[in-house]
């Protein structure tokens, strides 16, 4: 059986999605030293990455739509020259570290602080790089 790199690592990408019968296939392909699917590789590892990333994308939209924002914000976009929050702590909380530490936040201020932009933004976050689940509420909720 060959071990290089580029087979071991479709076999990997057909397990992570969860083609557990494809990555058995493949695994006794690569073993038989079949020169027309080591031809295939290359093409096989593009349609593989293709479809990572698109169910990468069809899960980040599928969870920004399940947090209920009231609408998409992100920590660029917000003036803390205009405010007064903060802005050290709103950059680390954008880390969410909180999350991985099981803490929770509460934003309390007047109307028109920017709490419902920071709270979007740190849920924005979450979903887009940190892979979390979020669910926006507010006090009315």
């Amino acid at each position: 059986m060959r071990h290089d790199p580029a087979s071991a690592a479709v076999v990997i990408m057909l397990r992570s999605l969860k083609m557990y019968g494809m990555a058995q296939a493949v695994t006794d392909l690569i073993e038989q030293g079949a020169p027309a699917f080591d031809a295939a590789m290359p093409i096989l590892s593009q349609l593989l990455k293709a479809e990572m990333a698109e169910r990468e994308v069809r899960s980040i939209a599928y969870h920004m739509k399940a947090a209920r924002f009231p609408a998409y914000k992100d920590i660029s976009g917000y003036d803390f020259a205009a405010s007064e929050i903060n802005e050290a702590t709103v950059r680390q909380l954008h880390r969410c570290e909180f999350m991985d530490e099981a803490q929770n936040i509460v934003l309390v201020g007047g109307p028109g602080t920017g709490k419902t932009h920071v709270a979007t933004a740190l849920g924005v976050q979450a979903i887009e790089h940190h892979r979390r689940k979020v669910r926006f509420f507010s006090t009315i909720e």
